[in-house]
C-alpha cells in the first residue's frame, strides 16, 4: 500500500468484465479503494459499458473505445459467467468470453511491455462435480486457456493469473438454494455427491474473492504468473 493507494494499481485504468454480478461488483470496489480508475462491462446495468462478451467483435471494438478515450488499460478482470445446465452457454460465457477478453488485452499489451490479468475461474474447474459437467468443463477450459496465454506473453512482462472461487455468497449462489438446509449442506458437504464440505466452515463473501484478485493485480505479486489461486476455505483440498 502507498500513500494515495496500492502499488501497481494506483492510477491505472482496468476493466472488469461481469461488472454487475456479486463478485464483479465487489472487485470494481476493491480496485476503486486501491487507486484505479475501472471501466466496468457487462450486458446490462447501471453505470456499466454494454458489452457481450460472447462477442469477439465487440470486445474488441469496446477495448479500443475505452483506450481512445482514457489511454492504455493495465489491468484487466476477466468476471463475466454464467451457472447453468446449457453446454453451448457455458462455453460461450465462461470460456470463449475469456478467450476473447484475454486475446484482445495481451495483442493491446505486448508492445507495452507491461499489463496484469486476472480471470475469475471456480474450483469446479478441476474436480468432477455431478450434475455441474457444462459448468465444470467451461471453467477448467477457462482456466487452461489462461495459464496457456500467460506462458506465451510472459516475455512480454505480462502477468496472467487465476482466482477460482468456490462456493461464495452471490445471487447465483443462492439461486440454487430452497431453504437454509442447503447452505449446511455445502458446509458439511455431501458423500452422496462426492462433494467434500468446507474445511474452515464459512462461505465466502465477495470481498474475499475481490481482495484476492487485487492481490494478484498488484506488484505485491509481481513474480506471480500463471498461478491458480483456490478462495474456497479449502474445499478443494488444494488439488
Amino acid at each position: 500500500m502507498t500513500e494515495h493507494g496500492v502499488a501497481g494499481i494506483a492510477g491505472k485504468t482496468a476493466v472488469v468484465t461481469g461488472a454487475t454480478g456479486g463478485i464483479g461488483r465487489a472487485v470494481v470496489a476493491a480496485l476503486e479503494a486501491a487507486g484505479a480508475q475501472v471501466d466496468g462491462w457487462d450486458v446490462s446495468g447501471d453505470g456499466v459499458r454494454s458489452v457481450d462478451v460472447t462477442d469477439r467483435a465487440a470486445v474488441h471494438d469496446a477495448w479500443h473505445a475505452l483506450e481512445d478515450a482514457h489511454g492504455p488499460v493495465d489491468l484487466v478482470v476477466s468476471g463475466a459467467g454464467v451457472l447453468c445446465d446449457d453446454w453451448d452457454r457455458c462455453l460461450a460465457v465462461n470460456a470463449t468470453g475469456v478467450r476473447n477478453l484475454l486475446d484482445t488485452a495481451v495483442t493491446a499489451m505486448a508492445p507495452r511491455g507491461h499489463g496484469s490479468a486476472v480471470v475469475i475461474s471456480s474450483n469446479a474447474g478441476a474436480i468432477p462435480r455431478a450434475a455441474m459437467a457444462p459448468y465444470a468443463a467451461s471453467k477448467a477450459a477457462a482456466t487452461s486457456y489462461a495459464r496457456s496465454v500467460g506462458l506465451a506473453v510472459a516475455r512480454d512482462g505480462i502477468r496472467v493469473n487465476i482466482v477460482s472461487p468456490g462456493s461464495t455468497d452471490t445471487p447465483m449462489l443462492r439461486g440454487m438454494w430452497t431453504s437454509d438446509d442447503d447452505r449446511d449442506a455445502v458446509l458439511a458437504g455431501d458423500p452422496e455427491q462426492f462433494r467434500l464440505g468446507i474445511p474452515l466452515g464459512r462461505i465466502a463473501e465477495p470481498d474475499d474473492i475481490a481482495a484476492s484478485v487485487v492481490f494478484l493485480l498488484s506488484d505485491a505479486a509481481r513474480h506471480l504468473t500463471m498461478h491458480d489461486l483456490r478462495v474456497d476455505g479449502g474445499a478443494t483440498l488444494d488439488m
